[in-house]
């Protein structure tokens, strides 16, 4: 098949989704708005999307048109036999106005939950985008009655999830490398991976970590990410005292990240908002880490508080104190939740066969719209 996607390049959700159908043997287009780091994505052919710089607020719809013309001429010239759009409110947006068919878009959580109740604007966006597409993805259940809501026919809806590539995520020993950098000195290692902004509430993990220290003054935090809040949350790190025990490491790259999960002990995540088991809470598991997550949507679904890890409320930081220190304290059960939760994934939120269903879906609209 030859396959268009309209997407962010730089994302790994979307690198992981071309990469599979490239490496598969299908012909891949990407459409994207700016540049990569590499500029490119291997086995599959990247357009890059121009627009004018320097505009006054006033002349933005400029750019808006000028884009949409660019990406209406490329999918002509690419022919694809589907188009697949991630992200409903811009990508999705454009995919529609494009009028191709078959036509598939992807939610992606912010797009359904949030951007709608926040403007008339990206409702009335996310609702033209969702009434022409004839395949709508998501990867959780509970958002399926946001989309509903939104206008979708519920017999369009269907659930794949991202999926973790379990070949690349999965348990192994610590690397001695990253201890040493960091000076974690075989320390108990806490890591969170979620981005530094409000809607994820690293806040709450840092405030945790003086309780935690009175128990287990050993204790390190690894935080990774970038975000609005780095610096503020840098500060709090500061006026806590807890300075020598906190590691801001940055973005961690994708090829990276499996070896910082294994210098880790635990993986917490104090997000107030996400699509369904987020994608770093599912490589953690994958590589046999305990979890200590939020209480919302999808995420009960996937972690059994007390069984293969805990579910503590939002913005509780005293809850959240106590159930790192009770894994820290009982190593036994630490590795028991890490065993079962790589059992999990390996059996419900596998990559290769989240995309292998998501390809016989794509033959199907194929096979129906020839």
């Amino acid at each position: 098949m030859r396959i268009c996607y309209i997407a962010v390049a730089k994302s790994t959700h979307t690198q992981r989704w071309a990469r599979y159908f490239a490496n598969k043997g299908h012909e891949v287009h990407l459409i994207s708005l700016g540049r990569v780091e590499s500029d490119h994505i291997e086995n599959v052919k990247l357009h890059l999307l121009k627009k004018i710089g320097f505009l006054p607020r006033v002349a933005l719809p400029l750019n808006v048109v000028l884009i949409l013309f660019q990406i209406k001429r490329l999918i002509h010239r690419i022919s694809p036999d589907i188009l697949h759009a991630h992200y409903i409110t811009s990508h999705g947006m454009a995919g529609a106005l494009s009028g191709f068919h078959p036509f598939v878009v992807s939610a992606w959580g912010s797009d359904v939950l949030v951007e709608p109740k926040k403007s008339k604007i990206y409702k009335w966006q996310a609702k033209y985008a969702l009434k022409a597409a004839d395949l709508i993805h998501c990867d959780a259940e509970h958002i399926k009655k946001p989309l509903m809501e939104l206008g979708a026919e519920p017999q369009k809806i269907n659930l794949i999830y991202f999926g973790v590539d379990t070949q690349k995520f999965r348990p192994k020993e610590k690397e001695i490398s990253i201890e040493k950098e960091l000076n974690l000195c075989g320390s108990p290692t806490v890591i969170s991976l979620r981005t530094l902004r409000p809607l994820y509430d690293v806040t709450s993990l840092i405030t945790s970590i003086p309780m935690v220290l009175e128990k287990i003054p050993q204790a390190k935090f690894v935080i990774a990410g970038k975000g609005s809040q780095e610096e503020e949350l840098k500060e709090l790190v500061k006026s806590l005292g807890v300075s020598n025990s906190v590691r801001f490491v940055g973005q961690i790259s994708n090829e990276d990240l499996p070896n910082y999960l294994a210098s880790s002990d635990i993986y917490v995540s104090t997000s107030l908002s996400d699509a369904g088991l987020s994608s770093c809470t599912a490589e953690a598991m994958a590589c046999g880490l305990p979890v200590i997550i939020t209480n919302f949507a999808d995420n009960r679904k996937w972690v059994e508080d007390g069984i293969n890890g805990f579910i503590v409320p939002l913005k509780d930081p005293k809850t959240l104190a106590e159930k790192i220190i009770y894994l820290l304290e009982n190593e036994g059960v630490r590795l028991k939740f890490g065993r079962i939760n790589r059992k999990i994934i390996e059996e419900r939120n596998n990559y290769y066969k989240e995309m292998e269903k998501m390809e016989n879906i794509y033959r199907q609209l194929v096979q129906r719209y020839k």
